[in-house]
């Protein structure tokens, strides 16, 4: 999705008033709440997500973080039973984009966390999850996707630079892993670059 200077303005605009990706597909999700007072909009957390573990395309991520999974259809999804997350949004393997929860707001992602002695990282974070694992590669389409993204964030909330585009993995170690192995830093930083400094400003 390529943008002129006045529609990436709109959107980013758009964006910090509504906490609205635009072209995202609006699930809304009820696994959210307000954050802090004074807690602004500073980092950015990539994770993933595949349910049934491994398996890719179906409606159950979107149903898990709407807390509408039907738990009878698979072993595993017995052992997330009660459990009640979301993230901002979800980016599919073909680069859709379906959104649960305003930035805006703070959705439930993060879990215990820390990013440089900043602790709770949901109340100040945007939690994006590709759907993948940590050790299948992510799609070109994925990349893309999350670095228009991002460079929206960015623009929108300038706290967000590139030395806080972080992993699950970082501001949870030793509890979660993703995106993992797989998930390619230095390509999506370099996707992320091409698009003009200007864009981000």
């Amino acid at each position: 999705m390529s943008q002129s200077d006045s529609e990436f303005s709109r959107s980013v605009h758009s964006l910090r008033e509504t906490g609205r990706l635009p072209g995202a597909h609006w699930r809304p999700s009820p696994n959210f709440g307000p954050r802090p007072e004074g807690a602004a909009i500073s980092l950015l957390v990539v994770h993933n997500i595949s349910l049934p573990p491994g398996q890719f395309g179906g409606p159950e991520i979107e149903d898990f973080f709407c807390n509408r999974l039907d738990h009878s259809a698979h072993p595993y999804f017995e052992t997330i039973r009660g459990v009640q997350v979301s993230a901002h949004a979800l980016i599919r393997r073909d680069g859709s984009v379906v959104q649960f929860v305003s930035l805006l707001e703070r959705a439930w992602h993060a879990g215990r966390s820390c990013f440089r002695n900043e602790q709770e990282c949901n109340d100040f974070s945007v939690g994006i999850e590709l759907e993948g694992t940590d050790d299948i590669p992510y799609t070109p389409e994925q990349y893309q996707s999350l670095a228009e993204v991002t460079r929206l964030v960015m623009g929108a909330w300038p706290s967000v630079t590139p030395e806080r585009l972080t992993g699950h993995c970082d501001i949870a170690p030793g509890r979660k892993t993703d995106p993992g192995p797989a998930f390619d830093w230095a390509h999506f930083r370099a996707t992320l670059a091409r698009f003009s400094d200007k864009e981000l400003g």
